[in-house]
C-alpha cells in the first residue's frame, strides 16, 4: 500500500481533490495543513518559491501538484 503526504491549505480546490482522489483508490495520507503544520517560509524552502498547492509526496517520493498526481497515478496504473 502507498503511504502519501499532502501539503495543503484551507478552501483550496485542488486539496479537497488530491484527497478524494485518494480515497477513491484507497491511498491512505497524512495531511499538514499550511499555518498550522508549517509556514510559507518552510513550503518555500522545500518546494520551490513558485510552488502551488497542494504538494504532494508517495513513499517519501515528491510528486507535485493535483495534476501531477493524477497523471503519477495513471502510470502506475492505479486509475
Amino acid at each position: 500500500m502507498k503511504k502519501a503526504v499532502i501539503y495543503s491549505k484551507d478552501n483550496c480546490q485542488w486539496c479537497e481533490r488530491v484527497k478524494q482522489l485518494f480515497a477513491a483508490v484507497n491511498i491512505e495520507y497524512t495531511e499538514y495543513k499550511y499555518e498550522v503544520d508549517f509556514t510559507k517560509q518552510q513550503f518555500q524552502m522545500e518546494f520551490g518559491g513558485d510552488a502551488t498547492f497542494p504538494q504532494v509526496q508517495i513513499n517519501s517520493k515528491h510528486i507535485g501538484g493535483c495534476k501531477d498526481t493524477l497523471h503519477y497515478l495513471q502510470e502506475q496504473k492505479m486509475i
